[in-house]
């Protein structure tokens, strides 16, 4: 566990925050120092997970799960994030399953022209991710208008929002009190390598 502030350890956990760890726990049996750097406030961690899972693993999603976490990529890396830069390009390299491919993004993102990787519908929504993050002030209707006109419905351009919209929240939580992946499994597939 690593941050630059207290995090709780399950043994040393009280009931109310147990039950927030619980909901919190990943399919590895862990609970992501993402999560636990809530718990001095377990009601935060709740709603934490109830986004993050709303955002990115509900199956009403139609935003193929690749490119959602694609997209987490991005955002992470506009914004310098380190920690979800981690496990969601390990997602998102595993879902990819082409090395080749997955370097070309990986490289692309890296030089913040996603142009060299994408076209198309997939471009067009990580231009609206970029300008979200660094630019949300400047957000006008046509950026919307630009997705419909690439190809996608108004419900995945909500997720496609909610997705921007989530990783900026996560990663100025996790860069503003140094959360690490310390004692992390890293990335969702990470026993299936």
């Amino acid at each position: 566990m690593s941050a630059w502030i207290r995090m709780i350890s399950d043994e040393d956990a009280d009931a109310q925050l147990q039950d927030s760890l619980n909901l919190a726990r990943t399919p590895h049996g862990t609970v992501d120092n993402v999560m636990r750097v809530h718990s001095l406030r377990p009601n935060t961690m709740k709603g934490h997970v109830i986004l993050y899972r709303a955002c990115l693993h509900d199956d009403a999603n139609t935003v193929p799960m690749w490119f959602q976490e694609v997209i987490s990529s991005y955002v992470s890396t506009l914004n310098t994030c380190p920690y979800s830069y981690a496990n969601h390009w390990a997602n998102a390299r595993h879902l990819i399953a082409d090395d080749a491919r997955a370097d070309k993004i990986e490289a692309a993102f890296k030089a913040r022209r996603p142009q060299d990787a994408f076209d198309g519908a997939h471009l067009a929504a990580l231009r609206y991710a970029e300008k979200l993050t660094v630019s949300p002030g400047a957000m006008v209707d046509s950026d919307v208008a630009q997705l419909k006109e690439a190809g996608w419905e108004d419900g995945e351009i909500l997720e496609i929002n909610q997705i921007v919209g989530y990783f900026n929240y996560a990663n100025r939580l996790l860069n503003g009190l140094g959360v690490t992946t310390d004692g992390d499994v890293v990335g969702y597939y990470a026993n299936e390598e």
